[in-house]
C-alpha cells in the first residue's frame, strides 16, 4: 500500500516485537544514557514494590518511532507526539501500530495524522500518541 492511497481507519503500520530481555534492557541503558537502576536492578525494583524491572520509556517510543518510519521516510514526519499509559515488563512483548484517523492538504502539502499506539500481549496499551506524516 502506497502513501498515496492511504484512507482513515487503514492500519499502515504494525510492529510485533521480540519479548523485551533483560539484555535489551542493558543495551538501551548503555545507548541511551538511561541508567536508572530501576530498569536494571531487581533490587531497586523491589524496593519501589515492583515484581520485576521493566523497560525505559523511550525504548518503547523509539520503537514506535521505528514502526512509523517503517512506511514513511524521515524527513517526511513532521511530528511525533506520545503518552505513556503503563510500564512495559520484562518480558512483556509490545506490538507498535500506526493507524490512518485523516488525510487533508495544509498549504499546498498532503498530510496524514496517524494514531499510534504500543500495545503487548495481554492488550495493555503502554503508549499512545500520533503522528503527523507528508503523504504522495
Amino acid at each position: 500500500m502506497t502513501t498515496a492511497s492511504w484512507q482513515p481507519g487503514d492500519v499502515v503500520s504494525s510492529l510485533a516485537l521480540e519479548p523485551i530481555s533483560r539484555t535489551t534492557l542493558s543495551y538501551f541503558s548503555g545507548a541511551s544514557g538511561d541508567h536508572n537502576p530501576i530498569h536494571l536492578d531487581t533490587d531497586v525494583a523491589a524496593s519501589a514494590g515492583l515484581d520485576d524491572v521493566f523497560a525505559q520509556g523511550m525504548l518503547s517510543m523509539a520503537y514506535l518511532a521505528r514502526a512509523v518510519t517503517d512506511v514513511v521516510p524521515q524527513e517526511r514526519v513532521r511530528r511525533l507526539g506520545v503518552r505513556f499509559t503503563a510500564i512495559t515488563p520484562v518480558h512483556g512483548q509490545p506490538t507498535c501500530r500506526a493507524t490512518v484517523e485523516s488525510v487533508e492538504t495544509v498549504d499546498g502539502e498532503r498530510l496524514a495524522t496517524l494514531a499510534l499506539d504500543v500495545r503487548l500481549a495481554d492488550g495493555t496499551t503502554t503508549l499512545a500518541g500520533t503522528a503527523l506524516v507528508r503523504v504522495d
